[in-house]
């Protein structure tokens, strides 16, 4: 038990001992001579192999591949011993390490095998700190690939951890992940919203690298936003910090985005000359997703200068290399890049080739920029080949995406996060700057309050219009449920009236019939009538003939003479 304690001592000073000078890496060789316990040879090779990755990941892999190997053997040899926990603890740092390695030349696969076996020993032993870098790896390896939902599942799961262990560095590095997922999807003010808690735990821990890293990303936010001012000034500070503490990545970050500005302003010599010092470090480090950067934007400058050639090399370059570290939503950009020169050299065919792929890309991914620039695209090529239908959807759906992503909304609640942003931070330096800040926040407040009360009135204004559109249509609809009822009541009345109508007519014939037979029968009788009347009178004429004339008699015999 003495030994070992000696050894985590001397394990606790040796990885904690991070400084870039010769002195360090010479006591770190010397630990790997003299040490006792192979412990303190792994924390040695650890150590050594961080120390120098930023300028050398080749050589670092190979100290790091040394740590696993070392690692491993002690685990075989002393399998369920005090030793063995810290050599687990040893291990999952090595294969983290290599599985970062791997990502960065691109080998996605190897990448997620050394990271998912890291984290499967950090969950047997309870590394929860590990557990949540590991969980922090996978998901970027998931979120280069294009799958957001497992990307988001991964980096909540770090953040939930690291929340609950009070990891700030771990926890400003999930914010910085999930605010570029945000970002990618256009959910502007989200994005600024993680990026800024971010940057804030950044500062508080003194972390440089980092708050490089959230200085470019915020800068490129700015950037998207059309405020180039704003996007030189943070890109410019994240090279400093950058240049300050070596990282030669971070470098070649900074140095490309800055060139891709000047590219964007017309500055092409300018920006020729950022895009190659990011090229040259890239290539240096063998950072294969920023060769691939550096092509494309370089091949752009090429088209731009009318080298059409020379920029279908740098963006075929490009293309290949996001092909073979599966980087879908750099294929999205290159297929979509090389569309472009396609179709200005009137080669429709390839063009919607390139098109379509980058389509499919896209609407797979989810991104409403890539969507956006693969639709115009489509549509345009519909549009010369007379497919106008086609071509309208397509630009029904590049109008939706361009939408989402230019809403001026989110430039708003973009200055508004920055606002804040900026006031909590000058708050914290002393009570002079604070009373300083308070003041700043305080104009802050009442121009927001201006700007708020402007902007009540117009809600107001649209409020009222669209109850006014409400209350219109409401009567129109009453109207027309009205008449709708007054149609079916009508209508009713109709087959009411043409029952009625027909039963007349039934009633009608009836009676005619009806009539028709009286008719008959009074003829008959009529006729009836006749013989019997001509038969009285037929006898009553024979009578008189027979008898004489009574009448005639009795008034002769009254006669007085």
């Amino acid at each position: 038990m003495k030994k070992i304690s000696i050894t985590l001592l001397v394990t606790f000073f040796i990885v904690n001992v991070y400084t870039q000078n010769k002195r360090t890496i010479d006591s770190l060789k010397q630990v790997i001579k003299t040490a006792k316990h192979d412990t303190s040879r792994i924390s040695a090779y650890l150590a050594w192999g961080e120390q120098i990755y930023l300028n050398k990941p080749d050589s670092a892999f190979i100290l790091w591949q040394k740590a696993q190997t070392l690692a491993e053997n002690l685990l075989a040899s002393h399998p369920l011993t005090i030793v063995a926990d810290m050599a687990k603890k040893q291990l999952t740092a090595a294969l983290n390490n290599i599985g970062y390695i791997y990502q960065q030349q691109g080998d996605i696969p190897r990448s997620l095998e050394f990271y998912s076996k890291g984290l499967k020993i950090q969950e047997e032993i309870g590394d929860k700190k590990g557990m949540a870098s590991s969980f922090n790896n996978i998901g970027i390896i998931y979120n280069n690939l294009g799958d957001i939902p497992k990307a988001l599942e991964y980096y909540g799961n770090g953040l939930k951890i690291q929340e609950e262990i009070g990891d700030k560095q771990g926890m400003a590095s999930s914010f910085n992940n999930i605010g570029y997922i945000y970002n990618m999807q256009g959910d502007i003010p989200k994005a600024l919203e993680y990026y800024s808690k971010s940057l804030k735990i950044r500062e508080e821990i003194g972390d440089k690298k980092g708050m490089a890293n959230s200085f470019n990303n915020i800068g490129v936010i700015y950037d998207d936003q059309g405020d180039i001012p704003k996007a030189l000034e943070y890109h410019g500070k994240s090279l400093k910090l950058n240049e300050e503490i070596g990282d030669k990545q971070g470098m070649a970050n900074s140095f490309n985005n800055i060139g891709y500005i000047y590219q964007m302003q017309g500055a092409l010599p300018k920006a020729l000359e950022y895009l190659g010092k990011s090229l040259k470090i890239r290539e240096e480090i063998g950072d294969k997703k920023g060769m691939a950067y550096s092509f494309n934007s370089i091949g752009y400058i090429y088209n731009e200068q009318g080298d059409i050639p020379k920029t279908l090399e740098y963006l075929g370059k490009s293309l290949k290399i996001r092909e073979e570290i599966g980087d879908k939503q750099g294929m999205a950009y290159s297929f979509n890049n090389i569309g472009a020169i396609y179709f200005a050299q009137n080669n429709m065919l390839k063009a919607k080739s390139c098109y379509e792929k980058s389509y499919r890309l896209s609407k797979e991914l989810g991104y409403p920029e890539n969507i956006e620039r693969a639709a115009s695209g489509l549509k345009k090529i519909y549009e010369k080949q007379g497919n106008y239908q086609l071509a309208y959807e397509y630009y029904k759906e590049e109008v939706l995406m361009h939408d989402s992503i230019q809403n001026q909304e989110n430039y708003k609640k973009t200055m508004h996060q920055q606002a804040k942003y900026e006031y909590e931070k000058q708050k914290a330096v002393d009570s002079i700057a604070h009373t300083k800040a308070m003041e700043i926040k305080n104009l802050e407040i009442k121009r927001q309050e201006a700007v708020g009360s402007r902007q009540r009135i117009v809600i107001w204004f649209v409020v009222c219009g669209l109850l006014l559109v409400v209350v219109f249509s409401g009567f129109l609809f009453r109207l027309f449920m009205q008449k709708k009822k007054a149609n079916r009541k009508l209508a009713q009345q109709n087959i009411e009236i043409q029952q009625k109508n027909e039963e007349i007519t039934v009633q009608r014939d009836e009676i005619e019939a009806q009539r028709d037979k009286l008719s008959e029968q009074n003829t008959l009788l009529f006729e009836q009538k006749k013989e019997i009347t001509d038969s009285i009178n037929y006898a009553k004429r024979i009578q008189q003939a027979m008898l004489p004339d009574l009448a005639k008699c009795f008034i002769t015999h009254m006669r007085d003479e």
